[in-house]
């Protein structure tokens, strides 16, 4: 049996190359083996950090009889969800027609057509009470096949039918405002747990894109603070290196999941910053500065770019365990081998990262965080944007990955891109940003589109879906990409990346029901687009003298805020960034030019003004 998985760059592909499973990576080849030889195909999608994915590795798929079964009756495929996260999302939306309790392992039996007509996640080795037996689970699904095949081909076709007619195309012709805005911090102060905080009971999530929406809204900014306290003291942050945990499983914060996301670490790391700007209290630095140090120390990667995540069990003095070695204090843990890091670095995440940090530095004024920002960012701009200026998905170790980009890669690195300009000043990072941006809008009035199209596999199966609406954890594509966009517009005053940002919004949240734990990026984008305009640029000499209590005082601003040199506020106006035009120093001296819906007050020279 020839090993498929052996030189993949996903690492969790790569875990299972060993298993006796005739494992195919995701791609048109595999389906083509299905129809020559008339059988279905197992999609089975996981990440490298997924604890019960390693249950499941080790339980099933390394078994020498359940792989034989597989191996004659399915072809199977292992889809790493990170790597080709949109395959992970029209699989999803096939399985909540399976099983109400979707999550990973998603294990998703499918027509040599790609139609799926079954789905589950872990099935253990021998039956428990709800979960039948994984063996179990593959002799019903044979018997279907072999017994009543025009059934399950029916089924499945009229399930692909239906996804296909419930592709997103807007839910309604107008923005949601402020009004409808304001019910919505009303429903979470009423989904706050008021003993332990944060949201709901158990398992409970940090749900940063819904604490940045509220943390941007004076009616909501109190809740905000006090779950930032309060998760900032709780199991799901890690003292001793300063990363938070996924989740916990318990409403009290206790018995955390312990794989650590970067994408968590990331918004966490913008909101404890804007905690501080709002508050100056000391438990917001202390946990943004635990995060900048855990980025750098744990999560940056030799040859440059972040790790996507660190796993939650490791070997502790010859056992592995899960969390073990976070029980560990500093001392004890330098004794021990870290938790493996999955080193793939994604475009999106990465952006994400790239964003926080350079917030962090400027609010800060943390050289540090800046140049960590800097160098992540000249990484992926040297290795993830092709000659053409397409952006690639993923890599590792300097190998690329074949999966297509997605909007969340070109939202996410444009953003985190327009963030470190404003932070550094340095225009050439707000121009690659605003290309990925136009990648995306090929013609005025365009909508949003990954610019190399969905996956080529779906798309010929009539599975893609035209928007991915998903998010919770982290923003959509479609969220990230606006958000890009709205803060080209700030820049620019180019209205078409205003509009664009508009209608991505109406047609991803319009006038439904608004759930603000599942659309908390969408709706953070809706508030920012039906509030007042602020922008801040403030401009120092070409040679600062040193420290000015008027820049000080512009660290602390909320929303857009860019602190850049005459220079470079003249390479900005060049580029076409008409924020920046005609912004100079009065007086020798930093000189703050405060704009709102981009009409500027005088410019100041002076902090208390400012303020």
């Amino acid at each position: 049996m020839s090993n498929r998985l052996a030189e993949a760059i996903s690492p969790y592909l790569r875990s299972h190359a060993e298993n006796p499973v005739d494992w195919q990576p995701w791609g048109a080849d595999a389906f083509a083996e299905a129809r020559s030889r008339d059988v279905p195909v197992l999609v089975s999608i996981g990440y490298a950090t997924c604890h019960w994915c390693h249950v499941m590795a080790r339980e099933s798929f390394s078994d020498v009889s359940v792989a034989a079964y597989l191996n004659e009756h399915f072809v199977s495929i292992k889809v790493d969800r990170e790597e080709h996260p949109d395959v992970d999302a029209s699989y999803l939306a096939a399985a909540g027609a399976f099983t109400q309790n979707l999550g990973w392992p998603l294990n998703v039996f499918v027509t040599p057509d790609g139609k799926p007509f079954h789905a589950g996640t872990y099935s253990p080795p021998a039956p428990l009470p709800g979960h039948p037996a994984f063996r179990d689970v593959l002799a019903a699904v044979t018997d279907a096949w072999t017994t009543r095949r025009a059934a399950v081909e029916d089924s499945a076709a009229g399930l692909a039918e239906a996804l296909a007619q419930a592709r997103p195309a807007g839910m309604g012709a107008d923005l949601p405002d402020q009004a409808r805005l304001a019910e919505v911090v009303d429903l979470l102060a009423t989904a706050e747990d008021p003993v332990y905080g944060g949201f709901g009971g158990a398992p409970k999530f940090p749900a940063s894109p819904t604490l940045a929406l509220l943390l941007d809204r004076a009616d909501g900014r109190d809740l905000a603070l006090r779950t930032l306290k309060g998760l900032g003291a709780s199991p799901l942050r890690d003292p001793v290196e300063g990363g938070f945990f996924r989740y916990a499983v318990n409403r009290d914060w206790s018995d955390p999941h312990y794989e650590r996301m970067l994408y968590d670490n990331a918004q966490l790391l913008e909101l404890y910053t804007r905690a501080w700007m709002l508050t100056g209290e000391h438990w917001a630095r202390i946990v943004a500065d635990g995060l900048v140090r855990f980025l750098g120390a744990v999560m940056e990667l030799p040859g440059g770019g972040f790790a996507s995540a660190q796993d939650s069990e490791s070997t502790v003095d010859g056992a592995r365990v899960e969390g073990g070695y976070y029980a560990l204090d500093e001392d004890a843990r330098a004794e021990q081998t870290p938790p493996a890091l999955d080193a793939k670095v994604l475009t999106g995440w990465n952006g994400l990262a790239i964003g926080a940090l350079a917030v962090a530095g400027l609010a800060f004024a943390d050289d540090t965080a800046v140049q960590l920002a800097r160098r992540t960012a000249d990484r992926l701009l040297e290795l993830h944007r092709r000659a053409d200026g397409a952006l690639v998905r993923a890599s590792i170790d300097g190998r690329l990955s074949p999966a297509v980009a997605t909007l969340e890669d070109y939202g996410m690195f444009a953003g985190g891109l327009l963030e470190l300009a404003t932070a550094t000043g340095e225009v050439r990072y707000a121009v690659a940003a605003r290309e990925l941006v136009d990648r995306t809008l090929p013609a005025e009035g365009a909508v949003f589109r990954a610019p190399e199209g969905a996956d080529p596999v779906l798309t010929g199966q009539g599975l893609d879906l035209a928007t991915d609406p998903s998010e919770g954890a982290y923003p959509s594509g479609l969220s990230a990409i606006a958000a890009a966009a709205w803060q080209l517009y700030l820049l620019t005053g180019v209205a078409r990346y205003r509009d664009a940002a508009t209608a991505g919004m109406v047609r991803l949240v319009g006038t439904g029901d608004l759930n603000p734990l599942a659309f908390g990026a969408a709706l953070r984008l809706v508030n920012a687009l039906t509030t007042p305009i602020e922008q801040l640029v403030v401009v120092t000499p070409d040679r600062p003298a040193g420290d000015d209590a008027l820049v000080d005082a512009a660290r602390r601003r909320q929303g857009l805020v860019a602190v850049v040199t005459e220079r470079q506020a003249e390479a900005f106006a060049a580029a076409g960034f008409e924020l920046f035009a005609e912004r100079g120093i009065r007086q020798g001296l930093p000189t703050a030019y405060l704009c709102r819906d981009f009409v500027c007050r005088l410019p100041t020279t002076d902090a208390a003004a400012l303020a």
